[in-house]
């Protein structure tokens, strides 16, 4: 009979490495986490949110970004081009096949068209949406735009990361020029973010953005994208009490924690489970939430409470707009469910009697153990969890 180890070792071994196989493919990419390792594209990647490009790149299996640095980006800014038009030269820079800067030094007869995604929406006329890649003496490559006369206005510089036939980010030198990309879009209708609310049941709220000066914060983001969280009038009125007990600063800070500044479908959030920064955000003070979801139940967690999705106002992007049954009461402003459980000492009875209830507005800023807590725990994640597994096995088996 053949050793225990010479039997068990292979098949554990095999399953513990298909194990760690499946945990590191399953994990969809996320263009602007690359990008954000990497300063010197900062403005690329803020464009790419900006003009929702990014969440299209996240959504494909299979792609390539061109992506230019800050000095590339000054150059195309100074053009002063539509954020919509802008949207059509960027896309010129998504290829939708992979191209690993192995494969740019491979290719079939020295030269390659392939389309991107200003052609992929059809927004581009004829052919114009294409790429022509050609290896040039040197060992360089160039590209240029398929309705550029042929000519290859930029060259390859760098591979900034690659998840092989994935997703594959290249740095170009310059912009690719393109007369139909640059060519004046056509801006969608003018969306009217408190009319919309007070018609589907959010008046009250949206009377209180207006009355603040918020509306204004809200407005200003639609254009690159926004996403409102707006609790339907009878919570308002319950609520009321409690407002009118905040500061100025501090009403007009809760009201811009109902917003997050990006386009978030319903779809979207479902998928991207997690904390998410608001209108509010402003460096220490994080005016941050968690999302979660339980099958298609939506819920917005703070520190305080907990409010659900209940319905859509609107969903034309760049704005989508969501009913809420509860207001949403940030740690900034209100005090803690963990505090506001805790037991009072007896000798401290009457000082109890005169403390804020639980959702009263906060003197300081509570500290954050919890949060702290939950983010070193998940910075164990199943690939470094596998390998202790893995190491544990082998160590165990050939003793």
């Amino acid at each position: 009979m053949p050793p225990l180890t010479t039997t068990l070792f292979p098949s554990l071994a095999l399953f513990l490495l298909l194990l760690f196989s499946s945990s590191t493919t399953s994990n969809a990419h996320n263009i602007t986490r690359i990008l954000a390792k990497h300063p010197e594209f900062s403005t690329f990647n803020h464009y790419l949110t900006t003009t929702h490009l990014a969440a299209e790149i996240n959504r494909r299996e299979t792609i390539t970004v061109l992506a230019l640095d800050n000095a590339a980006m000054s150059s195309l800014l100074a053009k002063q081009l539509s954020l919509y038009t802008l949207k059509n030269v960027l896309s010129l820079h998504v290829l939708v096949d992979y191209f690993g800067s192995k494969k740019l030094h491979q290719i079939t007869n020295g030269t390659a068209l392939t389309s991107t995604m200003f052609q992929a929406t059809g927004a581009a006329p004829g052919s114009s949406g294409y790429i022509n890649i050609t290896d040039l003496k040197g060992g360089k490559v160039g590209f240029g735009a398929e309705d550029n006369n042929g000519k290859l206005d930029a060259v390859y510089v760098k591979s900034v990361a690659e998840i092989p036939y994935n997703i594959s980010v290249l740095q170009i030198s310059q912009v690719l020029n393109s007369a139909e990309a640059e060519a004046p879009t056509a801006e969608p209708s003018q969306l009217n973010l408190t009319e919309i609310m007070s018609k589907q049941g959010c008046k009250a709220f949206s009377d209180l953005l207006k009355a603040s000066g918020a509306d204004a914060t809200f407005n200003q983001n639609i254009d690159g994208g926004l996403t409102v969280f707006c609790p339907t009038d009878p919570v308002i009125n319950g609520f009321m009490p409690k407002y009118k007990n905040l500061t100025a600063s501090q009403k007009v800070s809760l009201l811009l924690y109902h917003g997050i500044p990006v386009y978030q479908s319903l779809q979207m959030l479902k998928s991207n489970n997690g904390i998410m920064n608001t209108l509010a955000t402003d460096g220490a003070n994080k005016y941050d939430f968690t999302v979660q979801n339980d099958g298609e139940v939506v819920t917005l967690k703070t520190k305080v409470m907990t409010a659900k999705i209940t319905g859509t106002v609107k969903d034309e992007e760049p704005l989508i707009v969501y009913k809420i049954n509860n207001v949403l009461l940030p740690r900034e402003l209100f005090k803690p469910v963990e505090a506001a459980e805790a037991p009072k000492p007896s000798k401290s009875k009457h000082k109890a009697a005169d403390a804020p209830e639980s959702d009263a507005p906060a003197e300081s800023d509570p500290a954050d153990q919890t949060a702290d807590n939950e983010n070193g725990v998940a910075g164990l994640d199943g690939r470094r969890l596998v390998m202790v597994l893995l190491s544990l096995c082998i160590g165990v088996l050939l003793m």
